[in-house]
Order: structure tokens, then C-alpha cells, then sequence
């Protein structure tokens, strides 16, 4: 299996024997290039091309620093009827300053639309564009007008909503590592109502809300936005419709970056994706704990991963008996350390916030962990896309006995994970409308542009292997690598050798000959009990938000972008 080469000759032996396929045998929405979807997108597009996106106000909540303009682009519900229902996708847009970063005389010529997407299913790209004022994108912003938007069911974008809100955040609640019989069967309950309710306040429109139908709505906003090739960046879930957008409409393309690919093999569509990232999160937490116990001087969890392990469960035990501040329990817990998953930047406050827990102040981790009745809604609306899109996507096995097989033992050597990866994706065993079969992306020499391909060696929501296998299948793509490290989007973040690279390929098409690899950035610093300065909290606001890049995760996002419930995909 595909997480043989990271995570070992155990994790790899047992992903072998899950041998529990999807299910088969459900309807294939074939996209071959005269099908009736691949015509509605032509029509969709021309309408788009010549009405344009007439760019105003935006919303407060989107536009807090009031440089960012706002507008709409239609596209079809359903793209084999392109004349039927049609459905509005926010976008928003900073204009590029036609600046050069180092000299603010010197003027650079505008290259035209730079169009992100952070992943999810489920993530909005709406403050992207305000990127373009940190140092690390001042060059790229200074050539290309900044793009994000909502993809469809996001936000303002026609939202799916599968329950209410109030519903949807229960705290505290438990999340056994090795779950009863009992609660199997209390979590099955939900996923059945949950998929019951995603089809009940979304009716006929549920089935559309696709990656398909996501690379389909992103080639009607480059003709919206007036150009006829795309450039493009996608990060975790973005890199998979990316992928396919490649293979729909290579000839659209003019550069095209993946940071953090999703695998495209469709046979791992998208239940096996599951199981292989269960393993890789089981990797990334050990790294977390051998960070902390390297500086067991500070926090005091432990001087080895074993005993910080130890650490972390005597919280989990403790919380499960009594929440913290009544809102945290073990599964806010494990939510907010999976976090530190995606992102090392989240390691010292995390790590803080478990210190202060053992020594008796519970603020920190209920600050960090507790729920956010604000967000709720927002929350809620991700979590729905993303059940919607994935449950859409693919056959899921609807046998029960296959997920518990499978997730029993793989739950043996990826314990962290593996159950919550569970939980957060049965609905699909119950899904009440047709799945699709996964398109086999993979594009013919010459018949796509050279494109970028980032990659994290220890990222755990988009396991490595992903991008080589989507490199095998985009011909002509380059992959960097950062070596030994494991943040999920390096694009933009902090290595200065991945961002030269991004640089080279985006202002100027140049790619490195062959593969390349960047050293890793360096390990956060530690911070130290009693020092929770705002400094400190800065760093972990600004490493989620960059790293999502407005969104996210998830998939983000399978957690900001894109924690499970605003997950980035696998």
C-alpha cells in the first residue's frame, strides 16, 4: 500500500490486509470530452465570459481591512443541463499592484488572474487575496490579481446544510480510542440521521455538489474573470480537483500548482484515502511527542514520546471524568491536538496547554479546545460540503462489518486517528443519493503545461506518496520536496527554498530539471510556562491562517482549511 514507505513494514502489512473494497456496481458519471457535462460547461463558460464578474463591496466579515471587492459568478446546478437551475459562487479580488516587492518605483507587467484554493471539501478562498500585503507574497501580488472564492455549498455559495447548527458542536463529548459495542452503535445512529438530514434540507440539489462539478465551476470562473488560460493554486483537496480540472481541460491551463497533493488513484477514492491517512496522523503524533519530550525541560510531559504519550492520556482520563470548564472533553481534546497534525506551529501552545492542565490551570487548554458557539454555523456548513462532495465522489463500502473489521485493526498500530476518521466519514456508508466513479485523472505528453507539484515528506493529511503518484500521472509535472518535514501547505509558508521554487514556476515558468528537495524549516521554539504572551499566540493564528490561506481543512479543514469538523481531505 501507499503508506509503506513512510510508516513502516507494520502499517504497511496491515493496510495490506484491509481488503475491504468499496462497494461496486453503483451508477459511473462518465466525463469523456463530448458528454453532455463537458458541453454545459462550454455553454456555462461563454455566458460567463461575456457577463464577466462586476466586482463591489464586499461583506464586512470578509473585507475587515476594506481592500478586498466582491462579486458572483453563475454557474449551472447541473452541468448536463446547463439551460435548468443556476447557483451563484462568491469571488473575491485584490488587484495586482504592478509593483516589484524590492523597488516600488520599478513597475512589472500584470500576468493576469492567480486563482487559490485551500481544500477542504468545504474550505473558502474569500481573504486570499489579502496575502498579497505579507513580504512572502508581495511578488506574486505584484504580477497577478489575487482570486478566492466559495466553491458551491461554501458560505454565500448556494450552502448545503445537513442539521442545525446548535445541534452540530456537542461538548464535551467522549471519543474512545478503542470504542464499545454500545457506542458503535450510538454512532452509527448518528450517521445515519446525519446522512437523512443532508438529503431532507438539500433534496434533488445534493447529488451535484462534486469535485467534478468543482473543476467544472472553476473553468467557468477563468472565463469570468476573462482569461483564457489558468493559473492556478491548490492546496490538500484543492490539488485533487485541480488534478482533475487538468485532465477536463489541459489546453485551459497555463500554470498550475499542487501544495500538499491529495493521491488521485481512484481506487483509493475515497475510503482507502482514509485508511492510509489514519496511518500518517499516527506518524505526525509521534513526531509531536518527541518535539515536547526534546524539551521536557520546559513542559515537564515527559523525556520521551512514550512518557508525554502516558501525559496525554492521564489528561484524556481525567477530562472524560470531569470536562474542563464543563465545554472540553476527550474529543474537543483530541480535535485540538490534531491540529498540531497539520501544523508544528500549534506545538508549543498545545504542549503548553497539557503542562498547565497537569499542574492544575485548565484556561489555556479550554481556550485552545473548547468550542466556539460563534462558529457554529460556519462549522457546520464545511462539515456539510465536505460529507456532501466525498459521499458523492465514490463508492463507500454500506456494509458496517467492513469499516469495523478494517478500522479495528488498523485502530492496533494508528490508534490517534483512526476511529475519528471513522465517525467523520460514515454518513457515506448510508448516503441516500448515487455515487459517481472517480475519474482517472492522467494527462498525455505534451498535452498539459508543466506543472508544479509541493510536497511535505512527513505531511500527514495528504500522505507523500500522493504526490509522486500524481506526478506518475500529470506528464511533465515537477515535485519539491520539503525533506523531514510535515506542515500540511508549504506553499508561501515559512521555507524560503519552497517559496523560491513556488516563485520561479509562478512569475516566471521556471522548474527545476527533475525532482528537487528543500531542507526542512526550522522546529518551532518552545514556549515556556507563564510566557503565553501575545507574541506567542500571534505566531499560532498567523501559522493556521497562512497555512489555509483564508479558508481551510478536512479534508480542512481534512481541518482549518482544512480538525475534522473544518477538515482538510485526505
Amino acid at each position: 500500500m501507499r503508506a509503506a514507505v513512510l510508516y513502516g513494514t507494520a502499517g504497511s502489512m496491515l493496510l495490506t490486509a484491509l481488503v475491504g473494497a468499496p462497494a461496486s456496481g453503483q451508477p459511473a458519471w462518465p466525463d469523456p470530452a463530448g458528454s453532455a457535462e463537458m458541453r454545459g460547461t462550454a455553454v456555462a463558460a461563454g455566458r460567463a465570459a461575456a457577463a464577466g464578474i462586476r466586482f463591489g463591496k464586499c461583506a464586512k466579515e470578509d473585507d475587515a481591512p476594506g481592500t478586498l471587492r466582491c462579486g458572483t459568478v453563475t454557474v449551472p446546478l447541473d452541468y448536463a443541463h446547463p439551460d435548468g437551475r443556476q447557483i451563484k459562487l462568491t469571488v473575491s479580488r485584490v488587484k495586482a499592484t504592478g509593483k516589484d516587492a524590492k523597488n516600488s518605483k520599478r513597475k512589472v507587467p500584470r500576468q493576469g488572474a492567480f486563482v487559490y484554493n485551500p481544500g477542504g471539501p468545504g474550505a473558502s478562498s474569500m481573504r486570499f487575496p489579502l496575502v498579497g500585503a505579507l513580504p512572502k507574497w508581495k511578488r506574486i501580488a505584484g504580477a497577478y490579481d489575487l482570486v478566492g472564492y466559495a466553491p458551491r455549498g461554501v458560505d454565500r455559495s448556494a450552502p448545503l446544510s445537513c442539521q442545525d447548527p446548535k445541534r452540530f458542536l456537542k461538548a464535551p463529548s467522549q471519543a474512545p480510542t478503542f470504542p464499545s459495542e454500545s457506542y458503535k452503535k450510538e454512532r452509527i445512529a448518528e450517521a445515519k440521521a446525519y446522512a437523512r438530514g443532508c438529503a431532507q434540507r438539500s433534496g434533488s440539489a445534493l447529488r451535484h455538489y462534486t469535485s467534478l462539478n468543482n473543476a467544472r465551476d472553476l473553468d467557468v470562473l477563468r472565463a469570468a474573470l476573462g482569461e483564457p488560460k489558468l493559473t492556478f493554486m491548490g492546496a490538500s483537496y484543492g490539488t485533487y480537483f485541480g488534478a482533475l480540472y487538468a485532465t477536463l481541460f489541459p489546453s485551459h491551463v497555463r500554470r498550475m500548482v499542487f501544495d500538499s497533493a491529495v493521491d488521485p488513484d481512484p481506487d483509493l477514492i475515497w475510503y482507502r484515502s482514509n485508511l492510509d491517512q489514519s496511518v500518517a496522523f499516527e506518524r505526525r503524533w509521534a513526531d509531536f511527542r518527541t518535539w515536547v519530550a526534546k524539551h521536557d525541560d520546559v513542559y515537564g510531559l515527559g523525556a520521551t514520546p512514550e512518557d508525554v504519550l502516558h501525559s496525554y492520556e492521564k489528561v484524556r482520563a481525567q477530562l472524560a471524568a470531569s470536562p474542563a470548564g464543563g465545554k472540553v472533553g476527550p474529543a474537543q481534546l483530541q480535535g485540538a491536538f490534531l491540529d498540531a497534525g497539520y501544523y508544528d506551529d500549534y506545538w508549543p501552545q498545545r504542549a503548553l496547554a497539557l503542562s498547565a492542565y497537569l499542574k492544575g490551570d485548565p484556561k489555556p487548554l479550554i481556550e485552545q479546545a473548547g468550542p466556539a458557539p460563534k462558529a457554529a454555523a460556519a462549522e457546520e456548513n464545511s462539515n456539510a460540503v465536505y460529507t456532501a462532495v466525498e459521499c458523492n465522489d465514490a463508492p463507500w463500502p454500506t456494509d458496517w462489518r467492513t469499516w469495523d473489521r478494517d478500522n479495528t485493526r488498523l485502530a492496533r498500530v494508528a490508534p490517534f486517528e483512526t476511529w475519528d476518521n471513522v465517525w467523520m466519514n460514515l454518513p457515506c456508508a448510508y448516503w441516500p443519493v448515487p455515487r459517481q466513479k472517480p475519474l482517472d485523472v492522467r494527462t498525455l505528453p505534451g498535452a498539459l503545461p508543466p506543472t508544479l507539484i509541493l510536497a511535505a515528506e512527513r505531511d500527514a493529511a495528504t500522505p507523500y506518496e500522493g504526490a509522486w503518484e500524481l506526478q506518475r500521472r500529470l506528464s511533465g509535472s515537477v515535485l519539491v520536496t520539503e525533506k523531514d518535514a510535515g506542515t500540511h501547505g508549504i506553499g508561501g509558508g515559512p521555507n524560503q527554498c519552497v517559496n523560491g521554487y513556488l516563485e520561479a514556476y509562478v512569475l516566471v515558468g521556471r522548474l527545476p530539471v527533475g525532482s528537487a528537495g528543500c531542507a526542512p524549516h526550522a522546529e518551532p521554539k518552545p514556549v515556556a510556562p507563564g510566557d503565553r504572551s501575545k507574541s506567542a499566540e500571534k505566531s499560532e493564528k498567523s501559522s493556521s491562517s497562512e497555512s489555509s490561506r483564508g479558508s481551510e481543512d478536512s479534508t480542512g479543514s481534512q481541518r482549518t482549511a482544512d480538525s475534522k469538523t473544518t477538515r482538510q481531505a485526505p
